[in-house]
C-alpha cells in the first residue's frame, strides 16, 4: 500500500501565484452532513471554525475542520 503524495509547499520566490485555501464550511445545529467513511449523519454540536460533532446513527465522531471529506446536504 501506497501513501498518498505530500502536498507541495509555495515558495515565497516561486513566480507562480499560490493555490488559494478555500474557506472553512459553516455548519450549523440540525444540518444533514454526509462524510466520505461514516455517512449520513446530523450535527449535533458545533464549534466555531475548529470541529463539529456529527450524530451518525451507530456511532458519534468529532469531525476536526477544515470537514475535506464532509458536505452539507
Amino acid at each position: 500500500m501506497t501513501k498518498p503524495a505530500a502536498l507541495k509547499r509555495h515558495l515565497p520566490t516561486s513566480p507562480f501565484a499560490a493555490k488559494a485555501t478555500p474557506a472553512p464550511k459553516d455548519f450549523a445545529l440540525g444540518d444533514q452532513v454526509t462524510h466520505d467513511m461514516y455517512g449520513l449523519g446530523r450535527v449535533i454540536g458545533v464549534e466555531d471554525g475548529i470541529a463539529v460533532l456529527v450524530d451518525f446513527g451507530s456511532t458519534e465522531e468529532r469531525i476536526l475542520s477544515p470537514y475535506a471529506k464532509m458536505t452539507k446536504l
